[in-house]
């Protein structure tokens, strides 16, 4: 299918509206994306047609409901090239997906003594899960280092590497400065000492095309909304040797097989870690976000969205006030920035003022921050449905932010 911006804009209610009586500009994608009329009518299809409670039903509605949610794990599991639907385990999204892992894994297989590895590039979300583990455990969190441009020091990774490491935790794209990690690299380079590596996807899946085999992944984990679905739901692949090792992270109805008052034992795969009513409309709509991103086509999403970073880049570079922050050889459509002597938080409320959406702060990074000796960074995170007329109209309002400050 031919790449039309236009058709793909009108397919995006949102975008139509205006905000301060300006053209609505939405540059705040690594939080959350926006949702095209497929997803909204496909979930809204479910609510008023078929909603009834899955797998336990023997009715007419709930085995539709059933049938749809299984279809939309069997669209998940294509999507990344997972080898069996059974290793798709839907969760309310990364954040939940990164903390069963940290929970399940790290009671079986972390001791006093072991040591953890995640990179300087993490969201919060995939420190403080392994934080925890570690003191509950007697275990040492070990981070892997990270150069000016925001790229890891891979040497410093292979020393940080030991017969001691029992889990390496890395982002696949960061987003607070849009750097694209070698995942591949570093996925084969744990396995040399058999360490697994779990992925946190949650910035690359909605990007470009993401093949957890070809990767080697051991567990990769992404969120609904941050890829056009819709929020409070995710997906977590892991490895079928793996989880079936692993005990449940929760526990309830539906991840059950036998319950006594003396004893319980449990489902299999995938329903062990999917304990209670599971968002299957989240899912169902899940699948049809993946359902439009492969219709439009993953390969001309990042086209496009290649051009917009390489053009946002050319404009944004021509202020001799802004500082960029992440300028990785390897990376996706984040301009993270700051305006000399002008806090992001008042640029961010002048900017928004112009219609346009884009988000200040730590992004949840904080650490990068620090690293960088930063409060924070104005992030513009672009998305397949932008323009280059729109990141103009970001330049507009940039100008007159300088000019209000100075």
């Amino acid at each position: 299918m031919a790449f039309d911006i236009n058709k793909i804009r009108n397919d995006f209610p949102i975008l139509k509206q205006q905000v301060y009586n300006k053209p609505f500009v939405y540059f705040d994608n690594a939080a959350t994306t926006q949702k095209p009329l497929k997803v909204i009518e496909r979930m809204n299809k479910v609510y008023r047609e078929t909603n009834s409670n899955i797998h336990r039903g023997v009715h007419y509605l709930s085995d539709i409901t059933t049938r749809d949610f299984e279809h939309a794990r069997e669209t998940i599991r294509s999507f990344i090239n997972a080898k069996h639907d059974h290793e798709i385990i839907f969760t309310p999204g990364t954040t939940s997906g990164i903390n069963l892992v940290a929970f399940s894994f790290g009671e079986k297989f972390v001791s006093e003594g072991d040591e953890i590895l995640i990179s300087a590039l993490e969201h919060h979300a995939n420190i403080v899960p392994w934080q925890m583990l570690c003191k509950r455990k007697g275990a040492k969190l070990r981070v892997i280092p990270m150069n000016d441009d925001g790229e890891l020091i891979l040497d410093e990774y292979e020393k940080l590497l030991s017969s001691r490491t029992r889990i390496v935790a890395v982002t696949h794209v960061a987003n607070s400065i849009g750097t694209v990690n070698p995942v591949k690299h570093i996925i084969k380079s744990a396995h040399r000492l058999g360490v697994p590596v779990l992925v946190d996807g949650a910035q690359a899946v909605q990007h470009g095309r993401v093949d957890v085999q070809e990767l080697g992944a051991d567990f990769y984990v992404f969120s609904g909304h941050k890829m056009y679905g819709p929020t409070g739901i995710g997906a977590l692949y892991g490895r079928e040797e793996i989880l079936e090792e692993l005990p449940p992270y929760q526990t309830g109805g539906e991840m059950v097989d036998q319950v006594t008052f003396e004893e319980t034992t449990f489902n299999r795969l995938p329903f062990k870690f999917e304990a209670g009513t599971p968002n299957y409309i989240g899912a169902i709509g899940m699948a049809a976000a993946v359902e439009y991103l492969q219709e439009t086509g993953l390969e001309e999403v990042a086209v496009h969205e290649k051009d917009l970073l390489d053009y946002g880049t050319g404009r944004l570079s021509e202020f001799e006030e802004l500082v960029f922050f992440g300028r990785a050889k390897e990376k996706i459509s984040v301009l993270s920035f700051v305006l000399e002597d002008i806090h992001p938080y008042d640029a961010g409320m002048v900017i928004d003022k112009y219609g346009i959406a884009v988000r200040t702060g730590t992004h949840c990074a904080q650490p990068v921050m620090d690293r960088f000796g930063i409060r924070g960074t104005i992030r513009a995170s672009l998305a397949f449905y932008n323009t280059r007329e729109e990141i103009d109209r970001l330049c507009q309002a940039i100008r007159k932010v300088i000019q209000m400050f100075k």
